[in-house]
């Protein structure tokens, strides 16, 4: 029996299906970009745009902060829209030609990619502001989406039934990623936590930080994240310590931005306004780009380059190799979060309201 990628949720070069790419959260693109992109369409939302969007099957789903999730084709007109009760911030997940979208009301929807229908709705306690993740087990997938009412939620994606909770320390603000069985985040409790995805049961929890506001990544059981408090450090889930970190000890400025992970660097904005590329294996700085404003939104890596924007409304194309810029576009209004890279397209949302789509 032949399963396609977007069956499975997993990426291609035609589908960006998390906010991230992959459930690992490398931040990774299958997709090439075109040297110098030009705007090809923008799409108004009628309000912020503070999540990223998401694609596959020729679909593009993106929230806006006026608690409305869109779905557009390729060439940016609607197919469908979905009122939810609150703001949207938290991106979208496709798997199995299904979107999953949380709300501020803590509201998790689960809707047809197709026609956009109804299919359930799962509510939390407090506001959803990551995107939710999912995990296959044998026939059964799991919806693992956090909360600030502290606990990581895991939701039977067929039913939309409660699985189980795992009660965190603190406000959940960022995704989780899942490797191995396991859902791993870091909460603003300061801990990296790392959760059985089949028995909702603590399997490590790891003290790196004061405050983790965003969502970590993941290889080979080595955890890359970035904290409240400047520092950006890799983890070692096995021996339950810091391998190695980096921090500017003049600015200690946040990492909101999540890393992205290729060929042994990793990459991630901070809020100094600069993007960094760092050796996997040993953390040394291996160059570092100002963008002239601060660093929200997580960067993605396609090919030999580098995607990456600004809370100005600049985005940057740069080389992965060395940080230069070879490509720049001002759009004028911030950008909060990652573009979605596919079929060497950039799809990005901005403070604007507007969905712009850059390509060929």
């Amino acid at each position: 029996m032949l399963i396609t990628g977007f069956t499975m949720g997993a990426q291609t070069r035609d589908s960006w299906p998390n906010f991230r790419g992959d459930q690992q959260f490398r931040g990774v693109s299958a997709s090439g970009i075109p040297e110098k992109p030009k705007l090809l369409w923008s799409f108004d939302t009628g309000d912020m745009i503070k999540a990223a969007p998401v694609a596959a099957n020729g679909k593009i789903v993106i929230g806006s902060t006026n608690g409305i999730i869109y779905c557009l084709d390729m060439s940016g007109k609607k197919v469908w829209e979905f009122e939810t009760d609150n703001s949207i911030e938290a991106p979208a997940l496709i798997v199995d030609d299904v979107v999953y979208v949380g709300n501020l009301s803590g509201q998790l929807v689960a809707l047809e990619l197709n026609s956009g229908k109804l299919k359930w709705e799962y509510v939390c306690e407090n506001q959803i502001s990551g995107s939710p993740n999912y995990w296959k087990d044998g026939q059964n997938t799991n919806i693992v989406v956090g909360s600030y009412d502290f606990y990581l939620h895991c939701i039977d994606a067929k039913t939309g039934k409660a699985r189980w909770k795992y009660e965190s320390d603190n406000y959940i603000n960022g995704a989780a990623a899942c490797f191995d069985g396991k859902a791993i985040f870091g909460g603003c409790d300061g801990f990296l936590h790392v959760v059985d995805i089949s028995s909702g049961k603590l399997a490590e929890k790891i003290d790196v930080a004061t405050y983790v506001a965003s969502s970590v990544t993941i290889e080979n059981n080595m955890v890359y994240l970035g904290d409240y408090d400047g520092v950006f450090s890799e983890v070692d889930i096995a021996s339950k310590k810091i391998s190695w970190y980096w921090t500017d000890k003049n600015t200690r400025l946040p990492f909101i931005a999540s890393p992205a992970l290729k060929n042994g660097k990793v990459v991630i904005g901070n809020n100094d306004k600069n993007i960094y590329c760092f050796n996997k294996t040993d953390g040394k700085l291996e160059w570092k780009y100002n963008t002239g404003r601060k660093v929200d939104a997580s960067v993605v890596i396609a090919g030999d380059k580098v995607v990456a924007a600004n809370t100005r409304g600049d985005l940057f194309i740069l080389n992965l190799s060395d940080g230069e810029a070879v490509w720049t576009y001002e759009l004028g209004s911030a950008i909060v979060n990652n573009p979605a890279v596919f079929s060497n397209r950039i799809v990005v949302g901005a403070f604007d309201g507007f969905l712009y789509c850059f390509g060929e």
